[in-house]
């Protein structure tokens, strides 16, 4: 059984027509064959409508996986709002060869939206903001005839980029003063910490009801290994200092990858790994082996000053491969 992640980066139109759409597809296709996955657990998917009135589809995708032999497998997605449609930008899919038995999204569920006072807004500009996730996780439970029932929780965690302020920018990139930066940024770090402890809570519900799940907890993560999400998520032994606790611990699989190996993002020159995967025990006794393919990765930031519109994706796809 092979489980790959890939961000993607806005694959597909969010409005009308993607001229440039043909161009990714023949960079990103045979990204995606090589990775070989049974299960492929995807980011930043756009959807878009085709004529005024018609709902959003995920015609990016569809095109993507058309002609290969993903073409067949079943899939499920982030939905939003009453109407239950896809949303223009970003939505998760979990893609499987094996059936999809059950399937959910979280958003504010288990943690509820926090109101936050705003302490340097403009002058006349005060308020407080509800503190809602941009977006959902994605939980999918999938059996396969030769293994036992599979827990998949593909999930975006916020960028750590400073939420806006009210008044507190000259221009989208360029702020007024740096206590509105300071308090955008630790508002950002509030969302990200926020989605990683609901993620943590689903995976709690889980173990409660299945004490020896199989669960990988996937996707892009905004963060690094000893980071404060990666922290919530893993709940290591030297953070919670009880043994007990020791068949709760989510693994990240990277230590199976020499360092040098170890990013799926290059970021002003700095190689990070943003993209992870997270297993319990009962997975990680089927685990074999955990590949990168960041050979063509380029520098993120770089890449947005001097290339327009590029084809390619600047996170790594990431495959694990288990034994069943």
């Amino acid at each position: 059984m092979r489980i790959a992640c890939f961000n993607l980066e806005n694959l597909g139109a969010s409005t009308g027509e993607d001229p440039d759409l043909a161009l990714r597809l023949a960079v990103l296709r045979p990204q995606i064959l090589r990775l070989k996955a049974d299960i492929l657990c995807f980011q930043e998917i756009n959807a878009s409508r085709t004529k005024p009135g018609l709902p959003r589809a995920l015609h990016g995708l569809t095109a993507l996986l058309r002609e290969t032999p993903y073409a067949g497998y079943s899939w499920v997605a982030t939905r939003q709002g009453r109407s239950g449609g896809y949303a223009d930008k970003h939505n998760l899919v979990i893609v499987s060869r094996w059936k999809v038995t059950e399937s959910q999204q979280v958003l504010n569920k288990l943690v509820p939206p926090l109101d936050y006072p705003i302490l340097t807004a403009a002058p006349g500009r005060d308020e407080t903001r509800s503190l809602v996730w941009n977006r959902p996780l994605l939980h999918a439970v999938i059996e396969s005839p030769a293994a036992p029932r599979l827990h998949v929780i593909n999930l975006h965690l916020r960028a750590s980029l400073a939420a806006s302020i009210p008044g507190g920018k000259e221009s989208p990139f360029v702020w007024k003063d740096t206590a509105a930066w300071a308090e955008g940024f630790h508002i950002a770090g509030i969302l990200r910490s926020g989605q990683a402890l609901e993620a943590r809570l689903l995976v709690e519900r889980i173990f409660d009801a299945e004490p020896q799940a199989r669960i990988v907890v996937c996707g892009d993560f905004n963060a690094e290994a000893r980071s404060v999400p990666l922290r919530i998520l893993r709940a290591d032994l030297d953070d919670t200092g009880n043994g007990r606790l020791a068949e709760r611990v989510l693994v990240p699989l990277e230590r199976n990858l020499l360092g040098e190996r170890c990013f799926t993002v290059i970021h002003r020159g700095r190689h990070m790994m943003l993209d992870h995967f997270l297993v319990s025990r009962p997975l990680l006794g089927a685990f074999r082996g955990m590949e990168i393919h960041n050979e063509t990765l380029g520098d993120e930031q770089a890449a947005f000053a001097a290339i327009a519109d590029s084809p390619e994706s600047y996170h790594a796809p990431v495959v694990a491969d288990f034994s069943g």
